[in-house]
């Protein structure tokens, strides 16, 4: 079975995380992806580390399955090139500074008021127009502007998210958009406009919290291991000194947990208890009564108690852990690249659909294309611009 995109065809001029990881979701499900590079640099995340036998971690997570070109936009010669291969595309994304893309006419706007069957994506930090739009806008600092560092942590500090989440959800929310924007052309001819910024991306994501807020007038407190708006929901630790993580979403949960872990069935009806907001009113009423049962029981008993009243719990892991996982392993989720440096192990995509095997597993060295399909991109450039003169 062909891949669903294969056929479909991406340029990108892109760097860092949020738009390589969009297109390397294209690329996974078939896309032909064309990422336009600095000659001689190339995207800066190339030199984030040397994890991968060499290669960086973050650009082999984030750049596999794609094809490199290296061309300079202030040459007029290549920048020629580059405005063609742009015509030739399906699809094109860029995440450039908001100014930056202004000045070289490559925001989506202008780009598709020349060529308005193309899909073109703009990714920035805060989206276009208002007071923010030309600051610059790392991963952190949108953590810390869309409430994602005053969520986490404990009372005493606050803390980012242990990876980039703002990245990652700018990432899928361009993804989805351009997916949906290739099925509606499928329907129409109509190519889309697409904007997405890391800050609305976000903050969406911390929407439960800040309707919480708004609509208490109160601010969720951080509590670092547990949830705070769900009790018993969080991080506790066994007799051993090791933590489990246990989680009761509903009453029906609470109910379970107090009967066949606490051992207490009069526990249900205890009114500190009783639901959701009284236990979360009585949090340290209750996670003391928790902690005190838990000092009693063996790692082994306390995990078949759990396992008895179907109680949802996990291990914390860390990464090394995490890369062994049993569940992981069994189902072989995992597949080897190569990169300019050599090969490395990683995650095969989690998409899961029937009938398309594994993804292009390379990850490009700077420059590494195919002259075929560049040519390609050129000759469907002037069949368009010549169909778009009549």
């Amino acid at each position: 079975m062909d891949r669903p995109l294969d056929g479909v065809a991406v340029v990108a001029l892109e760097q860092a995380v949020a738009a390589p990881f969009a297109t390397r979701q294209l690329a996974d499900l078939g896309a032909t992806v064309l990422k336009v590079e600095r000659p001689g640099e190339g995207d800066f995340a190339r030199d984030y580390d040397s994890a991968m036998g060499g290669t960086s971690a973050f650009f082999v997570w984030s750049n596999r399955g794609k094809q490199s070109i290296e061309l300079d936009l202030k040459d007029p010669e290549q920048r020629a090139t580059f405005d063609q291969l742009v015509v030739g595309a399906d699809v094109f994304i860029q995440n450039l500074s908001p100014a930056a893309a202004q000045r070289a006419g490559i925001l989506a706007d202008q780009l598709r008021a020349k060529h308005p069957q193309l899909i073109a994506c703009d990714i920035s930090g805060y989206g276009l127009g208002g007071p923010r739009t030309d600051d610059k806008a790392y991963d952190l600092a949108v953590q810390a502007e869309a409430g994602a560092v005053a969520l986490t942590g404990t009372v005493d500090q606050a803390c980012k998210v242990g990876f980039s989440v703002a990245d990652v959800s700018a990432a899928m929310y361009a993804f989805s958009s351009i997916l949906a924007a290739l099925y509606r052309k499928q329907a129409t001819g109509e190519g889309a406009t697409i904007e997405v910024s890391m800050l609305e991306s976000l903050a969406e994501w911390t929407s439960a919290p800040t309707f919480a807020a708004v609509g208490t007038g109160v601010i969720p407190p951080r509590a670092g291991h547990r949830h705070t708006m769900i009790a018993p929901y969080g991080l506790y630790q066994m007799s051993n000194g090791t933590h489990i993580m246990i989680g009761c979403q509903s009453n029906r949960d609470w109910v379970s947990f107090a009967t066949h872990v606490l051992g207490d069935q009069s526990l249900c009806e205890d009114p500190r208890f009783f639901d959701n907001v009284d236990r979360i009113a009585n949090i340290d009423d209750l996670e003391l009564l928790i902690n005190s049962v838990f000092a009693t029981l063996s790692p082994e008993e306390l995990l078949e108690r759990l396992e008895r009243g179907r109680v949802t719990h996990s291990s914390v892991r860390d990464p090394h852990s995490l890369w062994q996982h049993e569940q992981l392993r069994a189902r072989d989720r995992f597949m080897t690249v190569t990169t300019p440096t050599g090969t490395a192990e990683v995650y095969r995509p989690p998409f899961n659909i029937s009938g398309i095997g594994d993804p292009d597993a390379s990850v490009p060295e700077l420059g590494a294309h195919d002259p075929a399909f560049v040519q390609h991109l050129l000759t469907r450039a002037k069949t368009r611009t010549h169909e778009g003169a009549k």
